[in-house]
């Protein structure tokens, strides 16, 4: 009979994956995800990673719309998508929408970290057992690059597997919101610094290209990687392979965000 593989149980050397810290796993999955999503499958755990990124994610968001600078960089930009989906923000428009920031400017960026963040992480979770169950094998999937004692059984593997996964890696894009705070502040901006669009900067920003550029976020890609990482310790598929998917599907949304802006007759 297949049984999830402890580590450390069998010799009794190292922690097994029960007793690995919530500190030590996210730091894994920063730094060595492979082995680290390996554990979180033989021992899902969901609570303390789901529960970690909302916290950073909504106090980040938070202390930064309590400023002036990140109270008016966040007008700025609801102007500025405004105005790349065609609709002109007059003077009384403009005024609304610092009212607004000032008023809820908080709870907007709470929600939208937590839309972002926790709430992604659960739909993700719920999506990855529908897409992946007819790539099971009958007995139980192998993680890839797994020895045959990390087989994890096919009737485990559903929505709390998949949640722990996708909460674990969705530490990367708490990490987003923690590193964008700071970076905004200082920018006077809403950005991470990590759009692909800063590197091409001498491109006409209302033009499809820097559109799409503008959209590709090199944090979102990060995760996305991880995500498949524990996608392909879960599911026993390629994680290469999955990453490749993933991506593709982001650069596609991409794309289709950059068309709707073009045809809406938008401007920079």
């Amino acid at each position: 009979m297949t049984r999830p593989f402890l580590a450390g149980a069998a010799t009794g050397d190292g922690p097994t994956p029960i007793d690995q810290p919530l500190g030590q796993r996210i730091v894994g999955v920063i730094r060595r995800p492979a082995a680290t999503f390996r554990q979180v499958v033989a021992a899902p755990s969901w609570a303390g990673a789901l529960l970690f990124s909302a916290l950073i994610s909504v106090a980040a968001g938070a202390a930064l719309m309590e400023t002036q600078v990140g109270r008016q960089a966040q007008v700025d930009q609801w102007e500025r998508t405004a105005t790349a989906f065609g609709r002109h923000v007059d003077d009384a428009a403009y005024a609304r929408l610092e009212e607004l920031s000032r008023a809820n400017g908080v709870e907007y960026a709470s929600v939208s970290a937590l839309i972002s963040g926790p709430l992604l992480s659960v739909v993700i979770a719920a999506l990855l057992p529908i897409f992946f169950r007819a790539g099971r094998s009958k007995n139980g999937v192998a993680p890839v690059g797994a020895a045959p004692a990390t087989v994890v059984p096919q009737q485990a593997v559903g929505f709390r597997q998949a949640l722990a996964v996708t909460a674990h890696a969705g530490v990367i894009l708490a990490l987003r919101q923690v590193i964008a705070a700071p970076v905004t502040y200082a920018r006077e901006s809403v950005s991470t610094g990590a759009s692909l669009g800063l590197w091409f900067s001498t491109l006409d920003e209302a033009s499809p290209v820097a559109r799409f550029l503008g959209a590709i976020d090199l944090f979102v890609v990060w995760w996305l990687v991880v995500l498949a990482i524990g996608t392909a310790a879960l599911f026993g598929v390629r994680a290469g392979r999955t990453a490749g998917v993933f991506v593709a599907i982001y650069a596609a949304l991409a794309v289709l965000l950059a068309i709707a802006m073009a045809l809406s007759g938008g401007s920079a």
